[in-house]
């Protein structure tokens, strides 16, 4: 992956990761997901979710308002 991508998020439950990535997406921040879990036992490892270097800080404060308010 390029420098200019930074992780934001990381978490063992793959489909939270999606719904971050999709709120992210929903406020015009584009995502990538990389897991680094494991294929046989998933509940090894986690999922991982980069944005590009330039929406870090915008990225973190819209996930955290995010699991704020859930």
């Amino acid at each position: 992956m390029e420098k200019e991508w930074i992780i934001v998020y990381a978490t063992s439950f793959a489909p939270q990761a999606e719904i971050i990535k999709g709120m992210l997406l929903e406020n015009d921040i584009e995502s990538v997901i990389i897991s680094k879990q494991d294929s046989s036992y998933i509940s090894f490892g986690e999922v991982e979710l980069y944005v590009h270097q330039d929406d870090v800080i915008k990225a973190k404060h819209l996930i955290n308002t995010f699991n704020t308010n859930e």
